[in-house]
């Protein structure tokens, strides 16, 4: 979990969220203000600087909100953190939110990395291995990482499982190095 500021207001607007029966909702539009940051480096710049003044971050972020056709409370707390001068903090604030809603639902997360794209079927295949594990449903995470060379790199939660071929061959590495 994100704890301070970011965790704070995430914790806010959840509960807010859940108030008003709009936690889906509020998801999505945060997941879709995400995909912005991501994408536009003008606008990590926007909320990462603090050049910009506050009506100046306050008016580009609307802007960006009404083109976006992002509204409702999701829009209305990014307003409010342009205002309080804390977007530095939104895509933490972002995580924060959806670490509190899997929790909300029993979802736990996971990641994978793999040394190249695993077909549909591969990937069905490690998520209902997971749930298996996890008893519970998976969101799960999954990059590629050449460097791997083979195999895969599982954590979920404090567990880490390393069965990559790189891990392997540096074990082989070591275990000849010592010798004797």
């Amino acid at each position: 979990m994100v704890s301070g500021v970011a965790g704070r207001y995430a914790s806010a607007l959840f509960e807010l969220a859940q108030e008003n029966r709009a936690v889906d909702a509020v998801a999505r539009d945060l997941d879709a203000f995400d995909a912005l940051i991501r994408e536009s480096e003008d606008l990590r710049r926007l909320i990462r600087s603090p050049v910009f003044g506050a009506e100046e971050q306050a008016r580009a972020v609307g802007a960006i909100l009404d083109r976006a056709a992002i509204g409702g409370l999701a829009a209305n707390f990014i307003r409010l953190v342009a205002a309080n001068r804390r977007l530095f903090a939104l895509p933490d604030m972002i995580r924060a939110f959806r670490a509190r809603l899997r929790q909300s639902k029993g979802i736990v997360e996971a990641e994978v990395r793999l040394a190249e794209a695993p077909s549909d079927k591969v990937l069905g295949d490690i998520k209902s291995a997971l749930r298996e594990v996890a008893k519970a449903e998976i969101d799960l995470d999954v990059k590629v990482d050449p460097a791997l060379i083979g195999g895969i790199v599982v954590r979920m939660g404090s567990r880490m499982v390393d069965a990559s071929l790189r891990t392997k061959l540096n074990a082989i590495r070591l275990a000849m190095r010592e010798g004797p």
